[in-house]
C-alpha cells in the first residue's frame, strides 16, 4: 500500500488492547482526550466509564438521528437529547442495536441531555452501555449543547499551543540526539520517546544498523518484504504492511535518500495507535535528520558539523522546517567558527571547472589526485578557518567569517577552483543567502571567474554576465550579424529603437528619421531573418537584453579585438542628414513614402 508524502500512520487500531512501545510516561503530542475534556466540566456525571478516557477526542457533535454513524468520524463524543429512544426506540433491542452501531464507528463516548424528553437516563440506555463498554455520561438541563462545543473548541486550541511548545522542545531534542557520538541510535530513542511507535534503521543492503528502545527483535528477513519495496522504489514515499511478529497492528516503512534519490536505507516504525498530525511530522522530521545522516556517512564524513551546515544552508530538506527552530544551531556555529576572528557570517560556494573539456561542468570533475572526500573537506576548513563545510555535487559550501581577500581567492584559484562570494549575513538570513549565491553559480560557469556577490548588479544583465550575454547576443542576432558591415548596422540601429519605443511605429519614425512604413518593412525584414514572432513580449524581452552585450560580441572572422559597436553605439542617423535620405530610398530609387 503506498500513502503520500507526509501521509503518516494516521490510522485506526487494528487490535484493541494492544500498546505501543513508547516510553511510559512520555507526554504525548498533538489531541485532547476525553478524561481531559470531562475534566473540564464537573456538572457532567460519568454513568458508565468504557475505559478510553485517555483515547482521542475528535469533535462534540450533537445529533437526534435513529442512526447518525453514517455522518460520524471516529473518535467523536455524540450528544443527544434522547430523541431517538422516544416510542419504540426506547426498547432493549432498540437501544442495543443503537449503542451497537455507535462502537462500531468508533465513537468515543455518548453524552444524554436530560429534557426536555426524559428527567433520567433511561436504564435501558445505561446497561446498553455497560454491556458494550461504551462511555456514558449525563448532561444537565441546565447545560447547553453549544456550551460543550465551544469548551472543547477552547481546549483544542489550548492544546494546539500546547502541541507548538511540544514540537519545538521535541525538535531540540532530535537535534542534540543528531550532534551526539551516537546519533542514529539516539534520534531513534528521541523518537521512540516522544511518538508511541516502535523504530529500527535498515541500512541498503537490508541489514538492522540500529534500533530504538523496545524495538521487537524482527530479523532482516521478516523485515524482507516491506524492504524490498521501499529499497526497489523511487521517491518519497511511505509504505506499509501487517506484521502480527512484531507485535503491532501496522507497520510502516520509510526510504532514506541520497541526493539523486537513490536508496541508502530505511526507517521502519510500528504501531497500534492512530497517529496524529504532529505525532506524523515528528516522524517526518527524523526521516528527513536520518536521511542527512546516511548521506554524510555515504560521503564519507561523520562530522556533525557538516550535518550542521547542511541544515543550516537547506533547512528545507528536513520536513516542518525543523532547522528553522533549533536554538542548539547557533551554539554549534560559534563552536564551529574561529572564536579568533570577529564580523557577520558568509556563504561560499566553490565551483571546480572541468577546464580540459573547456564545457564548465562540475558534477563529474575530478579531485587532486589521491585526494579523498575527507581530506578535501578538511582542507577547505583549514582555508576558510570554519568547520562548516560541506560537499556538495558542483563542489563545496563553507559558512565562515573570513571575508576572502584577494589573496585567499589566489590560493583557492590556483587549486582550480572558482568561488562564489555571498555577502556578509546574520544566522537567521544563511538560508537566503546561500540561495542568492546559487543564483551566481552560472555567472561563474560561463566566465570561468569567481564572482563576489558584493560586486554584481543586482539586474538580469548584472546575473547574467558578460560571456553569457555575448553568448546569447550572438546566438539571437546571428542571420543580422552575418550581413555586410553597413546593412547589418542599419538593421540593427532600427531593431533596437523599435524596441526601446516599444514597438511604437510613429515613435520609431522619429528617432530613426525614417517614415513609419519604412520602419515597418525593415522590422519585417528584421523578423524574417531571425525567424522570432517580435509580437511576443519575450521575444522582444530578450532580444533587448541580447543588444546590452553587443559591444563584447566578436564578430567571426573578423580581425582580433573588432567587436560590434555596443548598444548605445548601435543608432540610425538623424532626420535630415544624407544617410537618412539614403537609406529611406527602396533600391529602385523611389522613396518609401512614394512606394
Amino acid at each position: 500500500m503506498h500513502c503520500r508524502p507526509g501521509g503518516g500512520p494516521g490510522v485506526r487500531a487494528a487490535r484493541p488492547g494492544s500498546t505501543a512501545v513508547a516510553a511510559e510516561g512520555s507526554e504525548r503530542l498533538g489531541f485532547v482526550t476525553l478524561a481531559q475534556f470531562l475534566g473540564q466540566l464537573p456538572a457532567l456525571k460519568v454513568l458508565h466509564d468504557g475505559g478510553n478516557g485517555e483515547g482521542r477526542l475528535r469533535w462534540v457533535e450533537p445529533s437526534e438521528l435513529d442512526d447518525p454513524t453514517p455522518y460520524l468520524l471516529d473518535g467523536e463524543f455524540l450528544l443527544t437529547a434522547g430523541l431517538p429512544f422516544v416510542g419504540d426506540g426506547g426498547s432493549q433491542d432498540a437501544v442495543d442495536a443503537y449503542v451497537r452501531r455507535l462502537v462500531e464507528a468508533r465513537v468515543g463516548a455518548l453524552g444524554f441531555g436530560l429534557e426536555p424528553y426524559f428527567d433520567a437516563v433511561p436504564d435501558t440506555v445505561v446497561q446498553a452501555c455497560r454491556r458494550q463498554e461504551l462511555t456514558l455520561v449525563s448532561i444537565p438541563g441546565n447545560l447547553p449543547f453549544a456550551a460543550l462545543g465551544l469548551e472543547f473548541s477552547r481546549l483544542l486550541e489550548s492544546d494546539n499551543a500546547k502541541t507548538f511548545r511540544q514540537l519545538a522542545d521535541t525538535n531540540r531534542q532530535l537535534m542534540r540526539a543528531v550532534l551526539s557520538a551516537r546519533p542514529e541510535h539516539e534520534l531513534l530513542a528521541a523518537l521512540v520517546q516522544r511518538v508511541p511507535v516502535w523504530a529500527v534503521l535498515v541500512g541498503a543492503d537490508g541489514r538492522v544498523r540500529a534500533r530504538g528502545p523496545a524495538a521487537p527483535g524482527v530479523d532482516s528477513a521478516a523485515l524482507q518484504p516491506l524492504l524490498t519495496r521501499l529499497l526497489a522504489g523511487s521517491g518519497p514515499r511511505v509504505e506499509m504492511d501487517s506484521f502480527d511478529a512484531a507485535g503491532s497492528s501496522l507497520v510502516f516503512g520509510h526510504p532514506l535518500r541520497s541526493t539523486r534519490d537513490a536508496n541508502l536505507g530505511a526507517l521502519v516504525i510500528g504501531t497500534d495507535a492512530a497517529l496524529t498530525p504532529a505525532q506524523n511530522s515528528v516522524v517526518s522530521t527524523a526521516v528527513g535528520l536520518l536521511e542527512l545522516l546516511v548521506r554524510q556517512r555515504t560521503s564519507g564524513s561523520l562530522a556533525p558539523s557538516q550535518l550542521a551546515t547542511a541544515l543550516l544552508l537547506h533547512p528545507e530538506s528536513v520536513a516542518s522546517g525543523t532547522a528553522r527552530h533549533v536554538t542548539g544551531l547557533k551554539d554549534l556555529l560559534a563552536q564551529s567558527i574561529s572564536s579568533t576572528r570577529s564580523g557577520q557570517l558568509r556563504v561560499i560556494q566553490g565551483l571546480r571547472l572541468d577546464t580540459a573539456a573547456g564545457s564548465g561542468r562540475t558534477a563529474d570533475a575530478p579531485r587532486r589526485t589521491g585526494e579523498g572526500p575527507v581530506r578535501e573537506l578538511l582542507e577547505w576548513r583549514r582555508l576558510f578557518d570554519t568547520k562548516l563545510v560541506e560537499l556538495t555535487d558542483y563542489g563545496f559550501a563553507a559558512i565562515t567569517r573570513l571575508k576572502v581577500d584577494d589573496a585567499l581567492l589566489a590560493e583557492v584559484e590556483r587549486l582550480g577552483w572558482s568561488l562564489v562570494i555571498g555577502s556578509s549575513t546574520e544566522f537567521a538570513g544563511l538560508a537566503e543567502a546561500y540561495q542568492r549565491a546559487s543564483s551566481l553559480r552560472n555567472r561563474v560557469l560561463t566566465s570561468r571567474r569567481s564572482a563576489r556577490e558584493d560586486d554584481v548588479t543586482w539586474s538580469v544583465t548584472g546575473l547574467l554576465g558578460a560571456e553569457a550575454g555575448a553568448q546569447l547576443a550572438g546566438r539571437l542576432l546571428a542571420p543580422v550579424l552575418a550581413l555586410e558591415p553597413e546593412r547589418r548596422d542599419n538593421l540593427l540601429g532600427i531593431l533596437r529603437a523599435w524596441l526601446g519605443e516599444n514597438g511604437s511605429w510613429d515613435a520609431t519614425a522619429k528617432a530613426t528619421g525614417l517614415h513609419r512604413n519604412s520602419v515597418r518593412r525593415q522590422i519585417g525584414i528584421i523578423t524574417d531573418l531571425l525567424g522570432l514572432d517580435l509580437n511576443q513580449a519575450q521575444a522582444r524581452a530578450e532580444l533587448w537584453i541580447a543588444f546590452q552585450y553587443l559591444g563584447v560580441l566578436e564578430l567571426p572572422g573578423a580581425p582580433a579585438g573588432s567587436a560590434v559597436p555596443a548598444a548605445s553605439d548601435v543608432v540610425a542617423p538623424a532626420a535630415g542628414s544624407p544617410a537618412a535620405q539614403t537609406r529611406g530610398r527602396t533600391p529602385a530609387g523611389q522613396t518609401s513614402q512614394e512606394r
